[in-house]
């Protein structure tokens, strides 16, 4: 059976900017040659917002789905799971509040994924790819 993907709800104005701004910095923090290099920028980034208050899980949510709709036509490549939550953390942080970057892992099947988490320990992004089948274990979160 064939799985309809209907094109997300555009965000509200308030956010739009917010949202292109973070997507282009995480892309281009993607263009980083070396994925080490990529990876400790990534943490780097997602660190430097710790000082922030704390964003509750409906505005985490809402500014994830935003990312999602804002994902730019102009870029050729895949936008992963560790752009989209980076451009997550940069959004929320431009709007006054933070959120923790969060890297994991899982056994079987093997893989690697990325998603942000409240301060309250609501997770956003995390039923990405199998995510309820086979749950994601945090191997590195962001204070």
């Amino acid at each position: 059976m064939t799985q309809m993907i209907h094109a997300p709800v555009r965000p509200p104005w308030r956010l739009r900017i917010p949202v292109h701004l973070a997507m282009a910095a995480a892309l281009a923090l993607k263009a980083i040659p070396g994925d080490p290099r990529r990876t400790r920028a990534r943490l780097a980034l997602a660190r430097s917002v710790r000082r922030l208050p704390a964003a509750d899980h409906a505005h985490v949510q809402e500014i994830y789905r935003a990312v999602i709709a804002c994902q730019p036509p102009w870029w050729r490549g895949q936008i992963d799971c560790k752009e989209r939550s980076v451009a997550t953390v940069l959004a929320t942080a431009l709007t006054g509040r933070r959120c923790r970057l969060v890297l994991g892992a899982r056994a079987m099947p093997a893989a690697f994924h990325a998603w942000v988490v409240t301060a309250d320990g609501h997770p956003v992004g995390n039923d990405e790819a199998g995510g309820h089948d086979h749950p994601w274990t945090p191997v590195h979160t962001t204070p």
